[in-house]
């Protein structure tokens, strides 16, 4: 007996609904009871009127329902795969579907099918996550911990485009989340109802479809690019998943047990940090500071050019300065991961390692310059526009939200506040009271936050005031809209926002530094594919500037580069060894820190 052969007995209704098809001799299950009285009004009625037309909607209804099916397994979860030859291709997927139900019964085929209906509508739009994912954070979307950065990404489109964009976009991925599913279950629904109709002719033709996929299997037949003919995309991602999953969730277990072993939890106080009393030490991260911008040809020599001519005037100033690379644990966005694993000494590249160790008691970075009780911590924190309780983990004694930095000028872009501006407020607010300790800061300069543009122009220092001077600047800036109709465009722009951000630390240590100065400023994370082309990079500059000899020669085992522009050939460090690196060279130890391998 051939394997879809159907020797069952139906129900009369469902025998001859499937024995019979429709008048006109379409694919359509249109059999619904219409009285003669009612059938000039209802479907049989406008069929009867206008059969050749009802043909025609039926069959290309039933070619639509195929072709979304067949779409919708191929579609691939990357961008820069959606080409034509994604498509020329054999979903196994589907001829297992088939098969399975030409051999149902009908209820439970009836279930099946809208089972897999409402599956493959999530399965789309699971790829659609990963291709916003993979654009902006080269990773897909994880199930169990990213949902909570749809909600970032709703605030960073109402910053950057406006709040009735944004509502705009929110009611379209709403109406998209309804709209796929009920589709794909629509249509996997009809082509289950006319294959059990024609399972006759449904049967062969899947066993020929079958055998044709296992021959270009075996032969390993490419598309019409590289892509194999014999596809197993849909399955396979669905494993892939499946395993990420189990995998996240064990990876938190490890990290618990990771970050309850702390090298410096119980280091006294008068022991931490001994290497740099008296002195007032800055760490800055500059949003978006990649690697790219130093190395890439597009980008490279001008940034370049800015390091060196910076690196001149800090050394006619009497600085010195070293540099080299760490790799971040995020590209393209969450700069918070970054933030957190260089503070922590732990890897935290997800949102359940960042809540995990931020609500933990772990020995953060800041924590130790405040434990050690020589210094005063402050967190100079623009893009923290709402409540932020994690806030604590780190061990600042003052927090200045984008609220209370006295900023009266406009938004750039998703920017609340220019780093000039964050730069002349701490000096305000903190570095230039008289009378003062060392001081211990973190600044956020986040000008060179993505879409960069329009952006703040440099100013003289005196100029500033509260900000409202950024009103006229603003005016002359490129809007956002016209940057990101060219790529060229936008990292042109991103190149120019990480001169400005660099360039204003440069100007402030010139201008405002001293014998005791010391500034730690790093990048965060790789900027967004579309600026990098799809590096594979992860890694960021990271420079430390110091009058006092003693504070560079502290890390001469380090063997970072003179400079603030690491070559290729720089030493490169993961973030999360940082902290501990620099909690050793700068311990109590007196002399030289000893090298340590990364």
């Amino acid at each position: 007996m051939p394997l879809f052969t159907r020797s069952r007995q139906l129900p009369d209704t469902e025998q001859a609904a499937e024995e019979n098809p429709t008048p006109d001799g379409s694919p359509d299950d249109a059999t619904d009871d219409v009285s003669d009285d009612t059938a000039g009004s209802g479907r049989r009625g406008w069929r009867a009127k206008y059969p050749a037309a009802a043909q025609g909607v039926a069959w290309a209804t039933t070619g639509l329902a195929a072709l979304l099916v067949l779409f919708v397994l191929l579609l691939p979860n990357k961008l820069v795969l959606l080409t034509p030859d994604a498509f020329a291709r054999i979903p196994v997927e589907a001829i297992f579907g088939v098969a399975l139900l030409l051999v149902l019964k009908p209820k439970p085929r009836l279930v099946a099918a809208v089972a897999a209906g409402v599956g493959l509508g999530l399965l789309a739009l699971l790829k659609l996550l990963d291709m916003g994912f993979y654009s902006a954070y080269v990773r897909p979307f994880d199930l169990r911990l990213d949902w909570i950065l749809l909600d970032d990404a709703v605030s960073f489109f109402s910053d950057s485009a406006g709040r009735n964009a944004a509502i705009a976009v929110v009611i379209g991925v709403v109406v998209l989340a309804i709209a796929l599913p009920l589709l794909t279950t629509l249509a996997v629904v009809r082509l289950s109802r006319l294959m059990a109709r024609y399972s006759a002719e449904a049967a062969p033709a899947t066993l020929v479809v079958g055998t044709v996929w296992v021959a270009c299997s075996a032969l390993g037949v490419q598309s019409l690019g590289t892509q194999p003919v014999a596809s197993t995309d849909a399955a396979d991602l669905v494993h892939n998943r499946a395993i990420q999953v189990r995998a996240g969730i064990k990876e938190d277990r490890a990290l618990a047990k990771e970050a309850a072993v702390d090298a410096f939890g119980d280091t006294p106080a008068d022991q931490l940090l001994t290497g740099l009393r008296g002195k007032d030490v800055i760490f800055a991260f500059v949003e978006s500071y990649g690697r790219t911008a130093l190395e890439s040809p597009e980008m490279g020599p001008q940034v370049g050019a800015m390091l060196a001519s910076g690196n001149d005037r800090l050394e006619a100033a009497g600085f010195s300065s070293r540099s080299a690379f760490l790799t971040s644990p995020t590209v393209g966005g969450g700069s918070w991961l970054a933030h957190s694993t260089l503070a922590s000494g732990l890897w935290l590249k997800n949102q359940q390692r960042y809540e995990n160790v931020t609500a933990s008691d772990r020995l953060s970075l800041t924590g130790a310059f405040q434990r050690a009780d020589a210094w005063r911590t402050v967190g100079i924190m623009p893009g923290v526009t709402r409540a932020w309780p994690e806030g604590k983990f780190y061990g600042f004694d003052k927090i200045y939200n984008s609220k209370q930095l006295g900023y009266q000028g406009p938004k750039f872009a998703w920017s609340p506040v220019p780093d000039q501006y964050s730069m002349a407020a701490f000096e305000r607010l903190e570095n230039s009271k008289p009378g003062r300790g060392p001081l211990m800061a973190e600044i956020i300069l986040v000008t060179s936050h993505n879409p960069w543009a329009p952006l703040p122009k440099t100013i003289g220092w005196d100029e500033i005031g509260d900000g409202s001077v950024y009103d006229s600047i603003i005016e002359e800036g490129e809007s956002t809209a016209e940057v990101w109709k060219d790529p060229a465009k936008v990292r042109n722009e991103y190149r120019r926002s990480i001169e400005y951000s660099v360039g204003t630390l440069i100007d402030y240590v010139e201008k405002y530094g001293n014998d005791d100065t010391v500034l730690v400023f790093l990048g965060d994370h790789e900027p967004v594919p579309l600026v990098t082309e799809n590096s594979p990079s992860r890694d960021v500059p990271i420079s430390i500037v110091a009058h006092d000899p003693a504070v560079l020669d502290q890390i001469k085992g380090w063997k970072w580069e003179e400079g603030l522009k690491p070559s290729p050939t720089a030493p490169v460090l993961r973030m999360d060894k940082f902290r501990d690196r620099f909690l050793t060279a700068y311990g109590p130890q007196s002399g030289p820190a000893p090298a340590i391998k990364p």
